[in-house]
């Protein structure tokens, strides 16, 4: 008895685990001229940055679902006999979103392809309740954060509450920042899937000192790629009753990218009060090159080809 207690307790672990994630999910419905559902069409993603394949074929309701894609851009198509090829590109996936894109076939030959963009997709998300706000690149590297520290950015989010040197929830506390009330310290962060929580005050783990005064993690915001908080994460979260922080770092495509910025702040662009004369000189410089061209070849077909 106590044996099939832990094996069950082991499953279900296990598929908690599984199911937390990072990585996006393209899920849809195909039918044809009629209405009616079209099984076993043969569904094809393709990231456009990095070349990544992945296929699945219509169930007997026409459904389909391809999980743990990494985050980027993708086209979408489908194909079945007697059917126009359909595709759909520029479609986007999110850490941990899901992106519904529905096929209505048309009667025709294979070798037709009917091709939409993406941006004509629902940009409700109709597939999950959960309630929150998605920083992308573009948008992180726009703001002038103070400090360059990635927690400046989870006080974007509507729902979010703290000290007004965005540290602590509040003063005397040993946590960061309150979500919808929830304390400090029950937040859960995430890196790339991995847990990122100080296992003494449920900290993060992240650009933090540590209880103890060890160096912990340090993340450049240069090197985020998309952040994500949830105050209200499904149940494949778990944990903590606070915001689900689900960070995702910048990984390579089949192109060269980089960076390089300066930032400048200085007390001689601030307004002065009567009595105190504000004086801040800062300035900041960095410098970001991504060899993603080299690390695909390697991936692809050894080092003998670099």
């Amino acid at each position: 008895m106590k044996f099939r207690m832990l094996l069950g307790f082991v499953v279900l672990a296990a598929a908690a685990l599984s199911a937390q994630t990072f990585r996006g999910t393209i899920l849809g419905t195909v039918t044809d001229p009629s209405g009616a559902v079209v099984s076993g069409a043969k569904v094809t993603v393709r990231n456009t940055g990095i070349g990544l394949e992945r296929t699945a074929q219509t169930s007997a309701d026409g459904s389909y679902s391809i999980p743990e894609l990494p985050i980027g851009t993708y086209s979408v198509s489908v194909s079945q006999a007697g059917f126009q090829t359909s595709v759909t590109t520029e479609v986007t996936v999110d850490v941990a979103t899901e992106r519904r894109v529905d096929f209505a076939l048309k009667t025709g030959e294979v070798s037709t392809r009917v091709e939409v963009s993406g941006e004509f997709l629902p940009q409700v998300e109709t597939t999950s309740a959960e309630i929150g706000g998605t920083l992308t690149a573009d948008t992180i590297t726009n703001i002038p954060v103070n400090g360059r520290d990635y927690t400046k950015l989870v006080y974007l989010n509507p729902g979010v509450a703290g000290s007004p040197d965005q540290i602590s929830d509040s003063a005397g506390s040993f946590g960061t920042f309150s979500m919808n009330g929830s304390r400090g310290r029950a937040n859960n962060f995430l890196l790339d899937g991995t847990d990122m929580n100080d296992g003494y005050r449920n900290d993060p783990a992240i650009n933090e000192p540590g209880v103890f005064g060890d160096p912990a993690t340090i993340l450049p915001i240069d090197a985020v790629a998309e952040l994500r908080v949830l105050s209200n994460g499904e149940a494949e979260y778990g944990r903590n009753s606070g915001a689900i922080v689900n960070i995702v770092t910048k990984s390579g495509t089949n192109n060269w990218h980089g960076s390089a910025l300066e930032y400048w702040r200085s007390g001689q662009l601030v307004r002065e009060t009567i009595s105190i004369s504000t004086r801040i000189q800062r300035i900041r410089f960095s410098i970001t090159s991504l060899v993603d061209l080299l690390a695909v070849r390697w991936l692809r077909t050894g080092p003998s080809s670099i």
